[in-house]
């Protein structure tokens, strides 16, 4: 039950693409040390929150877009990262308030899109607020790297950053307006499957560099510095991928590439109407869902 005077906390929560993500090693706790530079999107789900007296928290979720297809059912108990965060937050700060989330999806599951850690970190921000816990910074961020590896890159707000370690270590840098197409194929992958069959790269660019060529005049260059130490592990463990970039190289695009662990891959436009253009055409061709999305600066 909600306390009845209270308005809700509507908030968005982006997606991400990474541009550059390269496996460095296995870390020693399991997890691999990683080169990632990830850049928020203008797609993005919504998440309406309402404190309530019950102490409990509750989640529903009403898909809003394609992307979300009828048969993707998405649990709305502790196995999805909104309600950890919200318990989570609740047990460290011994918070007796509940919480009715209401979480508008867009953002497709098991994309490499980070849909999950985005609205766990919107969860986070929200319900400092809501429930005025007053947790600084860098405990929401310390929080946020306890539930998932890019959750913090999602709880700073930034929208483009260089991420080490697992991702949680971050160095914000500054982005640029781009336009670019997502197909996500009807398919998707476990994260932990990807990395698990995933090797040390031995690409010889690093991430700074692909800024370097994203802020030059030529944007033509980004396609030699595009890397995804994943994306081979996926196309093996996926067919889908293999075939919606093999459909995307065709097409006009500066680069391609999948975006995190997969199953989303992007195509980097020269401008608006051209990405607008090519997705049209790729609408025909029955890849799966087709989006343009713009980067957010």
């Amino acid at each position: 039950m909600h306390t009845g005077f209270e308005l809700p906390l509507v908030l968005q929560a982006p997606a991400k693409l990474n541009l550059f993500l390269k496996i460095l090693g296995k870390r020693s706790d399991g997890f691999h040390e990683i080169e990632t530079l990830m850049q928020t999107l203008d797609l993005h789900d919504t998440l309406r929150f309402l404190s309530s007296s019950s102490g409990k928290v509750s989640l529903q979720i009403d898909h809003v877009s394609p992307w979300q297809a009828a048969r993707e059912v998405l649990p709305t108990d502790q196995r999805n990262l909104i309600v950890r965060a919200a318990l989570l937050l609740k047990e460290r700060t011994n918070c007796q308030a509940g919480v009715e989330i209401l979480l508008r999806k867009r953002i497709p599951s098991q994309a490499g899109l980070g849909g999950g850690s985005s609205d766990a970190a919107t969860t986070l921000l929200a319900l400092n607020k809501l429930w005025k816990l007053e947790l600084s910074p860098s405990e929401l961020i310390l929080m946020a790297a306890e539930l998932g590896s890019d959750i913090p890159f999602f709880v700073t707000r930034q929208s483009m950053a260089i991420g080490y370690g697992r991702g949680e270590q971050l160095q914000a840098v500054s982005g640029k307006p781009i336009s670019y197409v997502l197909v996500k194929p009807d398919s998707g992958l476990s994260t932990a499957e990807v990395y698990s069959n995933c090797t040390v790269s031995l690409f010889p660019h690093s991430s700074k560099e692909l800024l370097n060529a994203l802020h030059g005049p030529n944007l033509s260059r980004v396609k030699y510095h595009l890397h995804n130490s994943l994306q081979e592990p996926a196309e093996q463990l996926n067919e889908d991928v293999q075939t919606v970039l093999s459909v995307m190289q065709q097409q006009d695009f500066l680069a391609t590439m999948m975006s995190g662990s997969g199953t989303a891959c992007f195509g980097i436009c020269r401008n608006r109407r051209e990405a607008n253009s090519v997705a049209n055409k790729l609408r025909s061709l029955s890849l799966g869902t087709v989006i343009v999305a713009h980067s957010r600066v």
